[in-house]
Formats: C-alpha cells, sequence, structure tokens
C-alpha cells in the first residue's frame, strides 16, 4: 500500500514544534576557560549584569570577566526566571539592584540578556537612579517572543517547566514586554541573526534561533548593532563584549560617533 506522506505533516510538525520548545528551554552549553576574577580599581563604575530565561548568574561569567578586565565593577545578579511571575521578578531584580548599586556615587551601567533586558527596563520604567549610566540589551525580546505566542500547543509539562514569566512573553498588547515604556535613558541593543532550523519555522528571519531581529528592535533606542551569533553567542561572544564596553564608555558602539561627554 501507498504510504500518504501528507499524513506525516502534523506529526513532523509537532515534534519539530517540542523540539523548538525544549531548546528554548535549555539553551545550549558553551565551553570557555574559568573566569579570571579581577578586583575592581577603586571608584570604579559598577556593572549589573542580568542573565535570561532558564539560566544563572554562571550564563553571564564569560562576559562577566571581559568587563572586569575592562575596569568594571560588576555585579552579576542571579534570579528564579521559572519559577515567578514577571512583576515578582522585577520586585526581587529591584531590591537587589538597590542594595547593590544605587544610592551611591559610582555611576552604575545595566547590560541584560534576553530576559534580563526586560527586567532591566522594568526597573528602570519605575525611576531612573541618579546615577544611572547606559544600558545595553543583547537579544531581548523587547517587542515579545513569537515562540512565546505558541503557548497554547505545547504540552502542559513544557508550560509548566518555563514558568510563569515565559508564558507572558509573547507579542500581544497584554503580554509583559508590551507592558514597558518606551526608554528615557541611554540604551544600546544588539541582536544576534545565525538562526537555526529548528526554530525558523516560528521565528520570523533572520533571527538568533531564539528571538527575531524585528523583535530586539526598540523604538528611541540610542543605537542598534548585529552580530551573525546566535541567542545564547550573544552573551559569550568576545566581539559582542568589545561592543558592549564601547557602549558603556561612550555611549556609541562606535567610538567614532560617541556622544559629546
Amino acid at each position: 500500500m501507498a504510504h500518504d506522506v501528507n499524513q506525516d505533516q502534523p506529526r513532523v510538525k509537532r515534534n519539530l514544534f517540542i523540539a523548538a520548545t525544549i531548546v528554548l528551554l535549555a539553551g545550549a552549553v558553551y565551553l570557555a576557560d574559568q573566569p579570571i576574577f579581577r578586583p575592581a580599581p577603586e571608584g570604579a563604575d559598577k556593572v549589573v549584569l542580568l542573565h535570561g530565561l532558564g539560566r544563572t548568574e554562571a550564563a553571564m561569567l564569560i562576559l562577566e570577566n571581559d568587563l572586569k578586565g575592562a575596569g568594571y565593577d560588576v555585579y552579576n545578579i542571579g534570579y528564579p526566571s521559572n519559577d515567578l511571575g514577571p512583576e515578582a521578578l522585577v520586585e526581587q531584580v529591584s531590591a537587589a539592584i538597590v542594595d547593590c548599586c544605587e544610592g551611591g556615587e559610582d555611576t552604575v551601567h545595566f547590560v541584560g540578556h534576553s530576559l534580563g533586558g526586560l527586567l532591566i527596563r522594568a526597573h528602570l520604567a519605575k525611576g531612573l537612579p541618579a546615577n544611572l549610566g547606559r544600558v545595553v540589551l543583547l537579544g531581548t525580546p523587547n517587542k515579545g517572543s513569537e515562540l512565546a505566542d505558541l503557548e497554547e500547543g505545547l504540552p502542559g509539562a513544557l508550560v509548566d517547566m518555563a514558568g510563569p514569566t515565559a508564558q507572558m512573553l509573547g507579542t500581544g498588547p497584554d503580554a509583559f514586554p508590551a507592558s514597558l515604556p518606551a526608554p528615557n535613558f541611554v540604551v544600546g541593543v544588539v541582536a544576534g541573526t545565525r538562526d537555526a532550523i529548528v526554530t525558523n519555522q516560528w521565528l520570523p528571519l533572520p533571527n538568533d534561533s531564539m528571538v527575531s531581529r524585528d523583535s530586539a528592535h526598540l523604538e528611541g533606542a540610542t543605537d542598534y548593532l548585529e552580530f551573525e551569533v546566535t541567542h545564547w553567542g550573544l552573551r559569550n561572544d568576545p566581539d559582542v563584549a568589545a561592543a558592549t564596553i564601547t557602549f558603556l564608555k561612550n555611549g556609541r558602539f562606535s567610538p567614532a560617533e560617541a556622544e559629546a561627554p
């Protein structure tokens, strides 16, 4: 009997869909040298680092080391991204930021990867600290995640694993990203463009395998830059780190276009 390949299409699409979700939740493993922790010079600017969904502060260790090598005093803050909703995460992260970095004379910059960038925006929406420096968002779904829009098709166990915040990261008007105001601070946006076959079925091109370039764009951003790296590569790539440091120092990704002091 002849086999109808059309009958297999729903099963194949579902398998790809589940595989894409596992990629979204699990992320990618990168092997790297043990970070070298350097003491910051006295009076050094501070940098707050925030990781993305389903990760810990360990995911930002390579970038932390690069920033410390550039002379910054780095505060790599962890938070339970899969356990709490957006409001609770913002409250927890804000408390940690105020405790470590705000209220003093040292300038405080922010660098966030993926969800971490949204939490930085939410924190700053409550009021700009007097010692605020500059902000860099790496692969942040500023317009929401198209993958998160697929939540209704996910098996219940995967939805529970992703947690309540993941379920609020879609592109709709009621989602967490849409609730954040346009920036009123100096912010640079970095997007990745190395996509993955497993997620291209649901993400517009170009994308970084998790976040589309369209979603990373932020109205009101000071500067924008993209690299041919994956979503995870944005927090580990040396060129991205160098561009991040340039922006923190100059307010532009290109030193030639630096803002006036």
